[in-house]
């Protein structure tokens, strides 16, 4: 008898989870999408932060390449333009404690490019691999009943269609009905938990300055500890020769969206570092701004009951503010607990297959939201939290680890295996990482950028703002 698998939402987690299901026994995957796919590494309306800065940590990337066969998205992707940048000496980083310190030693690679050529390349990989169909179609509901799903419901110019499945996944990210779906099933009562900092992104791309090709990723990071709105900046290469240029600002220090007002915002950070570097940059694009930026967390996997035959992944399960670079990742993860449960289970009719689904991708849903939330909370004005006695104690230690990081290696590392995702936060605590932030940093802080004589000859040259 022929099996069908159903995915709702062509972005990068349900992409990746076709992937999965096609190399599951499953004779037929289908992807749903409402939104007309590009043919190329384009930006689509679906997405409202696809414009904005994306990071792909080295966790998730592992991740990943585990997960298509027959293909490396990492070599796919740097073949196209992609940038690996190492986090130990490829990244310049003002941290609200101070600049960290650039090491020779090997550390965490992250992958950089725009969100539009990552979806596209894998789409594209999965696609050439995999034997998943894509089709342009609005899923509107689930078939089935409480105890397990049998299809999806999809919108036609005709009215309402059923579509059959054995499986389904919900990976439609942000935008998700997964809770009034479950409430036409009878399953009501799921907990949802939203904590928006207001935080408003602006971005503009600008082509890379002749000679400026391999200047460092730069980051001017948000203050959460200083009671005012958090205010952040970042230069991050792309592929075709560009920098994407993202500011981010929380409730009331908010980025403009106007040319002007966007650098002057960049240069009126506590180092002027990003604006002095764009300010002789040529721009390619206005000035892009987006709000859907809040922490959305869906607490599925607690349900009383859950369907059999149904799983949510990525975005669709818990949503963070994507200033701090974890949901690509995640949603990674979670395809990676979807294949290692149906490897274990040996078929898609496995009773409890789709909670202990569930369950595991909650789980790094739960690390990135501890991580989001608990600096979020601290922003003047935040919606939905506010820091109670466990965050104060982790915000302290974080600090003083933060602190350290500036000139300690030991601290530095335990803080770039937690950002890559490589390892839970749980690292952090480790006897080596203990011992750096009680010990602080060796070295005396960094008075200004640890730039190299050639990276200082090129900001120079591009800085038109007379500072």
């Amino acid at each position: 008898m022929s099996r069908r698998a159903v995915v709702v939402g062509a972005g990068l987690a349900g992409m990746l989870a076709a992937a999965v299901l096609s190399t599951a026994g499953v004779d037929e995957v289908v992807v749903l999408d409402r939104d007309e796919l590009p043919e190329g590494p384009e930006h689509r309306r679906g997405l409202p932060q696809g414009r904005h800065a994306h990071l792909l940590m080295a966790g998730g990337l592992a991740a990943m390449e585990e997960l298509v066969p027959g293909v490396s998205p990492r070599k796919r992707l740097v073949a196209a333009g992609a940038h690996e940048v190492s986090l130990s000496s490829g990244t310049l980083a003002r941290t609200p404690a101070g600049w960290l310190r650039r090491w020779r030693r090997e550390g965490p690679v992250m992958l950089t490019c725009s969100r539009a050529l990552l979806d596209w390349t894998v789409r594209e990989a999965v696609r050439e691999h995999c034997p998943v169909e894509v089709r342009r179609a609005a899923a509107v509901g689930l078939t089935g009943s409480a105890g397990r799903v049998r299809g999806v419901r999809v919108a036609t110019a005709d009215g309402e269609a059923e579509l059959d499945a054995d499986f389904v996944v919900d990976a439609s990210g942000r935008g998700t009905r997964v809770v009034r779906w479950l409430d036409g099933l009878g399953l009501s009562g799921v907990r949802e938990h939203t904590v928006d900092s207001g935080l408003v992104n602006a971005t503009r791309v600008y082509r890379v300055p002749e000679g400026a090709e391999r200047f460092p990723l730069t980051i001017v990071q948000a203050d959460p500890y200083v009671s005012r709105p958090g205010r952040s900046a970042m230069v991050l290469p792309i592929e075709g020769g560009r920098w994407m240029v993202s500011c981010g600002g929380t409730r009331g220090g908010e980025p403009p969206g106007d040319p002007e007002g966007f650098l002057r915002y960049t240069l009126d950070l506590p180092d002027p570092l990003v604006g002095r570097l764009i300010s002789g940059a040529q721009p390619l694009t206005g000035v892009h701004l987006s709000r859907s930026t809040s922490n959305v967390r869906r607490y599925l996997e607690k349900s009383a009951r859950w369907p059999d035959g149904f799983v949510v992944l990525g975005d669709a399960l818990g949503t963070f503010n994507p200033a701090y670079g974890q949901g690509m990742s995640v949603a990674a993860f979670g395809a990676r607990v979807l294949a290692r449960e149906l490897e274990r289970a040996g078929s898609l009719d496995a009773p409890g297959l789709a909670r202990r689904v569930l369950r595991g991708a909650a789980r790094s849903v739960d690390a990135a939201w501890s991580m989001a939330v608990g600096q979020d909370v601290l922003y003047p004005g935040v919606r939905g939290g506010r820091p109670g006695v466990a965050d104060r104690v982790v915000t302290a230690y974080t600090r003083r680890m933060t602190k350290a990081a500036t000139g300690s290696y030991a601290a530095a590392s335990a803080m770039w295996d937690v950002t890559s995702m490589r390892t839970p936060p749980t690292r952090m605590f480790h006897p080596d990482a203990l011992l750096a932030a009680l010990t602080g940093s060796p070295l005396p802080p960094l008075t200004e950028p640890p730039l190299t004589p050639g990276e200082r000859k090129v900001l120079r040259e591009l800085d038109r703002t007379g500072m």
